[in-house]
């Protein structure tokens, strides 16, 4: 991260704006309580913050953060954020967005901004259905789901957010969930902490039009069995008692009983999200109930890469050896090759 450190201690109390208005229980009060918790221990003043939002019940967020933000038209997000880390690269730029903004209208602008690798935070709230305008089958929504514009199921192959990030590329992909508040802001602090295009996919629990749609995999009873938390450098372990864990078979993963005398931990897949090995992300990546737990964590994390903003200064910097510096505007404008239409 580019910003320097501010000299003054903030507190998460000094990142809330205004009062927050979702519905009851919605899982957005849990992600703004603890980016504004994240944001505090970055030690950035809030005048190099810039919250960056589309359309949509996530897309709030600039109005309760007390940082600069801009509330964008729908899918654009993340071009407005290109241009704001372009234009000044000490900001530290965050694009709040959710699986409708980011992935149906906006899936190409979101691509093309994790592909060059701007030094962003792009952080996408999945709840399954387009929230605020109550209920449509959304890129994420489950095949057969039945919503107000599929009343008979939905025909769609629904997008998986990790698998989009990993095909554009991402630099930082990783996944958590609105229920679990201690992993949230140690995933969102690993995000802020990358230098290249960060992308977090947050499981975020809609309690009008999805509010059962993660709690075959966050609920108390069941998560333990049904999602596994990813640490580098880590065997894939998990189970209540941890008594299971991910074995790879070549381009192929399988889960193994640790609790039987057949395996042990040392059969098990270490967690390495730098690995070159691109396969091996999307093995992780595609790993889905209930014939796997679904991995939280941080699934892809490169350090090779130049951002974008630096290899844009790069060229600017050549160019200017090159052709020499001016202050004439118009000359700039008009170049050699202009001419005038009488």
């Amino acid at each position: 991260m580019s910003t320097p450190a501010t000299e003054t201690k903030l507190t998460k109390r000094d990142f809330a704006a205004e009062t927050a208005r979702w519905c009851p229980g919605c899982g957005d009060y849990a992600v703004l309580s603890t980016m504004q918790k994240v944001f505090a221990t970055l030690g950035i003043p809030r005048e190099k913050i810039v919250v960056v939002s589309g359309i949509g019940c996530s897309s709030r967020f600039p109005y309760y953060m007390n940082t600069f933000g801009f509330h964008t038209i729908h899918g654009r997000a993340p071009t407005v954020a290109t241009g704001i880390k372009l234009a000044n690269p000490d900001l530290s730029v965050w694009v709040i967005t959710g699986d409708g903004d980011g992935l149906s209208i906006g899936g190409n602008h979101l691509l093309h901004t994790m592909r060059r690798n701007l030094d962003i935070n792009v952080v996408l709230f999945n709840n399954h259905v387009y929230a605020l305008t109550k209920g449509q089958f959304s890129p994420t929504s489950q095949t057969g789901r039945v919503t107000k514009t599929s009343p008979e199921g939905s025909i769609d192959h629904p997008i998986e957010p990790v698998i989009f990030a990993l095909g554009a590329e991402a630099t930082f992909v990783g996944r958590t969930a609105d229920t679990m508040a201690q992993h949230m802001e140690r995933i969102l602090l690993e995000a802020a902490r990358h230098k290249g295009t960060s992308f977090v996919e947050i499981l975020q629990h809609c309690v009008i039009f999805d509010h059962h749609g993660w709690e075959h995999l966050t609920g108390r009873d069941v998560r333990d069995d049904n999602l596994v938390q990813l640490e580098a450098g880590q065997p894939i372990i998990f189970g209540k008692d941890h008594t299971k864990g991910i074995r790879s078979r070549g381009d192929a993963l399988e889960v193994i009983p640790l609790d039987t005398g057949e395996y042990s931990e040392a059969d098990c897949v270490v967690h390495d999200p730098g690995t070159m090995n691109y396969l091996y992300s999307r093995m992780i990546a595609r790993m889905n109930h209930p014939e796997f737990p679904v991995p939280l964590g941080v699934i892809r994390a490169k350090k090779d890469r130049e951002t974008y903003e630096t290899s844009l200064q790069t060229k600017i910097d050549a160019v200017r050896k090159k052709r020499g510096a001016t202050s004439d505007l118009d000359a700039l404008i008009q170049g050699p090759d202009s001419w005038v239409v009488e």
